[in-house]
């Protein structure tokens, strides 16, 4: 068999709005790859608190060091994990979250998400700006293969950085099946147990800057009649625009419920009567495709790799137009006949994204390697090519 090591160390053990994105990408790709590889051994190094999928075919290496704290992170990857891959017969490395070992001894396979420590690096600490400026670049140049979540992903890293077309795969994310249309009568208790209004915009994801809110609570203070935005997720890096959404959920149109437990998401976006997100700049999107996935209809920005996301299956906005938000959220909450095709299209449009299909785009870069062989690198995990543009307002 072949022998295949990855680097696993942001897998999470704890529900937290930080374990959403990352966590749940390395969880679901993990979970799979046995399936989508069983001619090859592959070996995960995860954390002591790490809280693995409960699959066979995957042996777990668990490290004693405190791995979840990013310093001690940073050294163990750079200075143990080194002396662990030298010690086995391991054939590549999938550094599975931008970095990879100085010392690695063999060809890595590196997955990037996004660039926002490059884009937007006020959100980041500047310790931890500078390790993935210097440390991701460097792998990327260095990797036999990187895999992107996007083909703006993709496209950043090869304009930003220089990097050969050639050498990046696109390997879209999925969809947990979980994220389904509800029975009415089970998503009608979870609206009285939460005390939710019958008709609500919904926004999740992590309140900071690059998420664009402002622009999103001022669309919301000007919609009338008015219809309240409710928000899910946690508070990150200086979200200056809380004052506002206090003053908002004083006046009845806000309201912030903070972080939320993974598995209610579900209830969350069946509720809603439209989804809303404005970021500027993802590198993928989970939110919008959930709520597509659950029937929910979305109006999202026209940025970086959400058109890729929500296709033609909703409703696409510039990012800082604030009466272009206003406009399409009062044309969504008016137009019934609307809602429905694009529910109809949501769910069409999220059936196409699987992590079964996620793992394989990552197989077939492992097996290109491993044999040696040259063929094209850019592979989309959809069978036909993205949607660039989406429904217009």
């Amino acid at each position: 068999m072949r022998r295949v090591a990855l680097n696993a160390q942001l897998l999470a053990g704890e529900a937290s709005y930080r374990s959403a994105g990352i966590h749940r990408y390395l969880y679901e790709v993990l979970r799979r790859l046995p399936e989508a590889a069983p001619e090859i051994a592959l070996t995960a190094f995860i954390g002591p608190r790490a809280i693995p999928p409960e699959v066979p075919g995957i042996r777990w290496v668990r490290t004693s060091w405190p791995t979840h704290q990013p310093f001690v992170r940073i050294l163990w990857e750079q200075l143990v994990l080194p002396l662990r891959l030298a010690r086995g017969s391991w054939e590549l490395l999938h550094a599975m979250a931008f970095v990879a070992p100085l010392a690695a001894r063999l060809p890595v396979v590196v997955t990037v998400y996004d660039l926002s420590f490059l884009l937007y690096p006020e959100a980041f600490r500047t310790a931890n700006r500078l390790y993935l400026r210097m440390f991701a670049r460097w792998t990327c140049r260095r990797a036999a293969g990187i895999l992107a979540i996007s083909q703006a992903a993709r496209e950043d890293l090869i304009r930003r950085w220089g990097l050969p077309p050639e050498r990046i795969t696109v390997a879209y994310p999925g969809v947990d099946p979980r994220f389904r249309p509800l029975p009415a009568e089970e998503v009608a208790a979870f609206r009285a147990r939460r005390g939710l209004p019958e008709r609500f915009i919904l926004y999740v994801g992590t309140l900071e800057p690059r998420k664009n809110l402002g622009v999103l609570l001022e669309a919301i203070a000007r919609l009338s009649p008015p219809v309240p935005l409710i928000l899910v997720g946690g508070k990150g890096w200086k979200p200056a625009f809380l004052p506002r959404l206090r003053e908002l959920e004083r006046e009845g149109r806000a309201r912030w419920v903070g972080f939320i437990p993974d598995e209610e998401l579900p209830l969350w976006y069946n509720a809603a009567t439209v989804f809303a997100y404005p970021s500027r700049y993802e590198g993928f999107g989970m939110p919008p495709l959930e709520a597509m996935a659950c029937g929910t209809p979305v109006i999202a920005a026209r940025a970086a790799s959400l058109p890729e996301v929500v296709g033609e299956a909703g409703l696409l906005v510039d990012p800082m137009d604030g009466e272009a938000w206003t406009e399409g959220l009062s044309t969504l909450l008016r137009d019934e006949a609307l809602r429905e095709a694009l529910r109809a299209r949501g769910l069409a449009r999220a059936a196409r994204f699987t992590w079964e299909a996620t793992a394989a785009a990552t197989v077939r870069l492992y097996r290109r390697l491993l044999s040696g062989a040259e063929g094209p690198r850019t592979g989309s995990l959809l069978t036909e090519p993205q949607a660039k543009d989406g429904a217009r307002v």
